[in-house]
């Protein structure tokens, strides 16, 4: 069982994401094809299925965090494509016993944040068989520092935002 909670985009911000990105541009849908399969869907927190109607849209984590909590992240802020469903969907329906996207073998960079939106660290994982025991210790490594407010978990291939973990 996980230690900690992987979140995925909020339905709100999914719903304002379908309208306009965070980079200011209309979504547009598609129906997934074979090479997008597999691919993370941050709304759910699950492979893309092919077939499924899909949207690539931009994504400011970090950003929307701190404008909920009055953070300055300054030039930290980033922005990057996620894939998500096109229309509403139920969300995630993984249980508590394992983390996303977590392949054996993968390379994932857990970026550490502070209260006020700044990098406060960062580790690199390569996911081993046992995934889940190796992403609870990562964080418990980055939750050990007091400083840390969240963790953005990131592949290391593309940089793409996988999912965020707040400190409880």
């Amino acid at each position: 069982m996980t230690t900690y909670t992987a979140r995925a985009v909020e339905p709100a911000v999914l719903a304002e994401l379908r309208a306009a990105d965070d980079a200011g541009q209309p979504c547009v849908p598609y129906t997934a094809t074979a090479a997008e399969g597999g691919s993370p869907l941050r709304c759910c927190l699950r492979a893309v299925e092919p077939g499924e109607r899909i949207a690539l849209v931009s994504y400011a984590p970090l950003r929307r965090w701190a404008a909920a909590t009055g953070a300055g992240p300054g030039a930290y802020d980033e922005q990057g494509p996620v894939f998500i469903h096109a229309e509403e969907c139920a969300g995630p329906s993984q249980g508590p016993e394992s983390y996303p996207f977590d392949r054996p073998g993968a390379l994932r960079t857990l970026r550490r944040y502070d209260s006020e939106g700044r990098i406060a660290g960062g580790r690199l994982l390569e996911i081993p068989a046992e995934a889940t025991a190796a992403f609870d210790k990562a964080f418990a490594e980055a939750f050990a520092d007091p400083a840390v407010a969240l963790v953005h978990v990131r592949a290391v291939e593309y940089g793409c935002f996988q999912f965020e973990v707040r400190r409880a």
